[in-house]
């Protein structure tokens, strides 16, 4: 491998390393992250195709999951299919421009998840605490400038991130020590002080995050108090199971992201190995649990599902 030592402002190339102290893993590592993978584009692609064909589904919540389903498959395609070649073909190399371009999309599509995240948590607060104005609330209009301003913030925030990169100077390794191309792993191979740079990226990150994750807990916090005051004991149960599920996804979501985001400002004593397995995790996992938890485990979504295999198979 040629040393890459000179200093150039747009390298041709980056080498990715995969996951640093478990490249022996890699092959199985791929195995279960391209089962997730699978899973996560049949889901998404069906939710999307019954939402569609389903008159009775053009509910807010139903738009919001499509957009979050959108979202699950531009994050996973983004990521996956390079990571597998990386994994079991030994494919290390990956273009400038392509890493910019992934990087772009692996960012500004995270924060448009949240963002989603927290629409659906609204409109389960709306659907629970004022069920008589759920539709004159979540008006088609207001749902859509929702989601216009969900995908303007992933855009603004983010699109700064390979630009800035675009103008740095590099002159030290062109080794990516990841299996995709984060803006931290990359940011640390220029030869210039990186300081600033890297401040905006974790504030901004910090910032979105937080915000929306304390929004979404406020909501569903609103959701328990008004599922608890419910007179039938078996309402609250059913209500509480599908909140439950849901907060799950959430965590995940929110745990692994914020583990990663913190790892690189405060966690300088955490093996590379654990930090960059659990940043792939936030970019698997909730693509490959949406469509089982807002789609098998909604009812008219399932009911549709079962009519369509039923009619195909008589």
């Amino acid at each position: 491998m040629p040393p890459f030592n000179t200093s150039h402002p747009s390298p041709v190339t980056f080498l990715l390393m995969g996951i640093p102290g478990l490249e022996h893993l890699h092959v199985w590592i791929g195995i279960p992250f391209c089962s997730m993978y699978v899973v996560a584009v049949v889901g998404n692609v069906s939710i999307l195709a019954v939402v569609k064909a389903e008159q009775s589904l053009h509910e807010p919540m139903f738009f919001f999951l499509c957009m979050l389903s959108v979202t699950d498959l531009v994050l996973s395609t983004s990521t996956l299919p390079r990571m597998l070649c990386l994994f079991w073909l030994g494919v290390h190399d990956i273009a400038f421009d392509v890493c910019l371009a992934q990087m772009f999309f692996i960012h500004s599509f995270t924060a448009m998840e949240s963002g989603f995240f927290l629409a659906m948590a609204f409109d389960r607060y709306v659907a629970i605490c004022h069920p008589l104005h759920h539709t004159t609330i979540l008006t088609h209009a207001r749902i859509t400038i929702m989601s216009i301003i969900v995908v303007i913030r992933g855009v603004a925030f983010f699109s700064p991130h390979p630009i800035l990169l675009k103008q740095l100077p590099y002159c030290r390794s062109r080794i990516i020590a990841h299996t995709y191309c984060e803006f931290m792993a990359v940011v640390k191979l220029a030869c210039m002080d990186i300081g600033a740079t890297k401040s905006y990226s974790l504030s901004m990150a910090s910032i979105i995050g937080s915000c929306d994750a304390i929004l979404i807990a406020v909501s569903y916090a609103f959701i328990l108090r008004s599922v608890f005051r419910l007179p039938s004991r078996e309402a609250s149960f059913k209500a509480l199971g599908t909140c439950g599920s849901h907060v799950c996804v959430i965590l995940v979501f929110y745990s692994t992201a914020g583990f990663s985001i913190f790892t690189h400002r405060f966690g300088k004593n955490v093996p590379a190995h654990v930090h960059i397995f659990i940043a792939n995790m936030y970019l698997l996992v909730p693509p490959f649990l949406n469509p089982i938890v807002y789609g098998v485990r909604t009812k008219k979504i399932r009911e549709h599902v079962i009519r369509t295999l039923m009619v195909k198979v008589a």
